[in-house]
This record gives structure tokens, C-alpha cells and sequence, in this order.
């Protein structure tokens, strides 16, 4: 069996995008006769808080589905400050310092970016000539930070910037889950060894639920994943017009306390908020409505949000309101509907001309048989481990 590392921010039991393409990463390749083994913090995504089970803990180690995880300490939080979010990764980043000065580390090492410090003191401390760094890049930072808001083009901007370059030479190999992640790297390093690594879903999918009653003439809308600042939730929550429709929102996240003021605050936007739920329940729960929607604040170059896959292989048919690659994906695969990103009106006025008998069960199946054809993790796995 060939030995694999992979570094990472995010993993289950955390909830999330990041976690989940990790894991059915990690599973991928311990099944295609990989011996695989995890270095990722002590679980508190995104509640900024240790998770129970590993509070007091300054390591853990267990055996999941024949993958080894070593849980190392971080600072945990999840604060805006810009201070305590950059101490939480500085303290990953000397934990996996101090792992690596008593550990044996494989010859072939996954390490997931952003964040952009943690990659970097993965590679500047594990470069070898011997050893193979496969850089898994999921947004371009800084760039992402600056579309964001997050970020200026100051010092500060720049020298984040010069890591990302230090970050894309010193690896072997660079996976990008997007067309523009590809195409950003390219224009830096044009011979650079890349590979697309979409996040393709991994899971048992319940069939489209044949029919559903209209109530009102209203259908309705849902919206699950992470309540925060990229997604704005809030704002569309605020800008939508609820005349034909009704929003559900499954999620938590740092929006979360204002959605919730503002649905107790304003009785007539037909809104309901579930809270969190895990996700094989969330699943059932999804085929249960007519559409979903994908928001972004604002258009991120390179972000293509993995609910596109999730949700289309549960053949639910999307509003993508984010702008970039996902539009396009949205409009081949014919998943749905999209709206210009940050155009409200537009988006209203796309919902508006959504007729209840498009949302019926034949296109549904569509979707989601589109899906399990053209979004295949298997297929994608099987090409990946010709590249590692």
C-alpha cells in the first residue's frame, strides 16, 4: 500500500464543504489501495468552540474507516477580528511543526489550501526532493478575500499574495476545483503540473419525491449551508419578494442571530429557519421542496459552490445567484435558473417567471440522472490516482 498524508483545516465530525470533500478524498483513496492518515485540528468548525468530546485535549488519535486521524490543538475561534482569526491558524501551523519534528511523514503528502499560512508551513517545512506535496487549492487567496471585502490592497495584500506563489511553486502538484482556479495557476506557473478536482458528492441519494401540493399558489424555496458573511443570507432575506414564495433556511453560522431578529421583528416575510441539522437528515429533508437557491454576496473568482453537485444529485433544481463558473455549470447541465449576481431585481423577476409546472417530477429526475453522469467522484478518483 503506498502511505498518503493529508493536511487539512476541516474535518468530520465539523460540518461543511471543506470537511466533506476531504473526507470522500481521503475515503477515495484508502479504498484505491492507499493507506491514508489525517492531520487536522481538534474539531470546532464553525462554532469557534473546541468540539465536547476533545475539549482539555492537546492531541487525539483514532482509527476511522481504516484512516488514521491525529487531531492536533489550535486556538479555536471564529471571531471577525482579524487578530484571533490569524492566532488560530499561527497555532495549527506550529502544532503541525511540532508534529513533524517527532513524526514520520509519507513520501506523498495532500495538503488543502486556503488556509494560505497553513499550506505554506506544510511545504516550506516538508519540501523534499523526495517527497511528492499535491496542493489542493478550493479558493484563490488572497484574491478571494480581496473580491470579499476582507482584504485591501496594501502590504499586508501583497505579502499574503507572495505566499500563495511560494505556495504554487513548492508543490508537486496542484489540484483546483475550479476551471479559474486552474487558469489563475497557469498564468503564474505555466508548465506547473495541474489537475481539475471537482467536489463531486458521496452519498445515498433518495429519489425526487413524485408530487407536491401548492399551497397558496406559493412553492417553496430553500436555502441550507453556512449562514456567513459570503453567503448573504441576511440581505437576500431582507430583498426577496415572498408573494409567490416561501424561504426555508437550514444552517448556522456568524448571520445567524441577525436572521433570526429579523424573522421575530417582521411577521410578513414568510420565512422559516430550522437551525442546524446533520446532514443524512438534511438530505431528506431537501427532496421535500421545489427549488433551491445558491447566493453569494458578491462573484468570487475561482469559487464554485459544491451545493451545485449536492444539489443536483438529489434533483433539486437551483436558483444560482453567485455569478462566475457556476453559472455556466448551471446553465450546460440545465439545473436550473440563474440570476446576476448582486441584482435583486433580477433575481425577484427570475423567481417570478418560475412557473409551478416546471417544478414537476420528469425534470427533477433529469437533474438528477444529469448528475450522476457528469458529476462522478468515482470517475474522478479513478483519473486522480494515475496523477498522485
Amino acid at each position: 500500500m503506498k502511505d498518503v498524508l493529508i493536511i487539512t483545516n476541516y474535518y468530520p465530525p465539523e460540518t461543511g464543504a471543506a470537511s466533506n470533500r476531504i473526507f470522500h478524498l481521503a475515503e477515495g483513496l484508502q479504498q484505491r489501495n492507499f493507506n491514508v492518515s489525517i492531520l487536522t485540528p481538534l474539531p470546532n468548525y464553525p462554532q469557534g468552540r473546541i468540539f465536547e468530546p476533545y475539549r482539555g485535549k492537546f492531541k487525539h488519535t483514532s482509527k476511522e474507516k481504516n484512516i488514521t486521524i491525529h487531531r492536533l490543538w489550535i486556538y479555536a475561534s471564529n471571531s471577525k477580528n482579524k487578530f484571533l482569526r490569524l492566532l488560530a491558524m499561527v497555532s495549527y501551523s506550529f502544532s503541525l511543526v511540532w508534529y513533524f519534528c517527532f513524526n514520520k511523514i509519507p513520501k506523498k503528502v495532500i495538503i488543502q489550501s486556503p488556509p494560505l499560512l497553513v499550506a505554506f508551513t506544510a511545504l516550506f517545512f516538508l519540501r523534499s526532493k523526495n517527497r511528492k506535496l499535491i496542493l489542493n487549492v478550493s479558493d484563490l487567496w488572497p484574491l478571494a478575500g480581496l473580491e470579499l471585502g476582507v482584504f485591501k490592497e496594501s502590504f499586508g495584500y501583497k505579502l499574503l499574495q507572495r505566499v500563495e506563489s511560494f505556495n504554487y511553486k513548492n508543490a508537486n502538484l496542484i489540484l483546483g476545483q475550479s476551471e479559474e482556479i486552474i487558469t489563475h495557476i497557469k498564468s503564474q506557473l505555466p508548465d506547473k503540473q495541474t489537475f481539475l478536482y471537482r467536489n463531486f458528492p458521496n452519498f445515498e441519494t433518495p429519489p425526487p419525491i413524485p408530487k407536491r401540493e401548492f399551497t397558496n399558489g406559493k412553492f417553496k424555496i430553500v436555502y441550507a449551508g453556512l449562514l456567513g458573511v459570503a453567503q448573504g443570507i441576511y440581505k437576500l432575506c431582507k430583498e426577496l419578494n415572498y408573494s409567490n414564495i416561501q424561504l426555508h433556511i437550514y444552517g448556522a453560522g456568524a448571520e445567524q442571530k441577525m436572521i433570526e431578529g429579523l424573522i421575530k421583528s417582521n411577521n410578513d416575510l414568510d420565512i422559516v429557519y430550522h437551525g442546524e441539522v446533520p446532514r443524512e437528515i438534511l438530505h431528506k429533508e431537501l427532496i421535500k421542496y421545489d427549488i433551491t437557491i445558491i447566493p453569494l454576496l458578491n462573484r468570487i473568482y475561482g469559487s464554485v459552490p459544491s451545493k451545485i453537485f449536492e444539489y443536483a444529485y438529489l434533483g433539486l433544481p437551483m436558483i444560482y445567484f453567485g455569478g462566475g463558473e457556476g453559472d455556466d455549470i448551471i446553465k450546460t447541465y440545465r439545473l436550473g435558473w440563474v440570476a446576476d449576481v448582486g441584482n435583486y431585481n433580477h433575481l425577484n423577476k427570475i423567481i417570478n417567471q418560475i412557473s409551478t409546472n416546471q417544478l414537476v417530477y420528469d425534470y427533477k429526475c433529469k437533474i438528477q440522472s444529469e448528475a450522476f453522469k457528469s458529476f462522478n467522484l468515482d470517475k474522478q478518483l479513478n483519473k486522480l490516482i494515475l496523477e498522485v
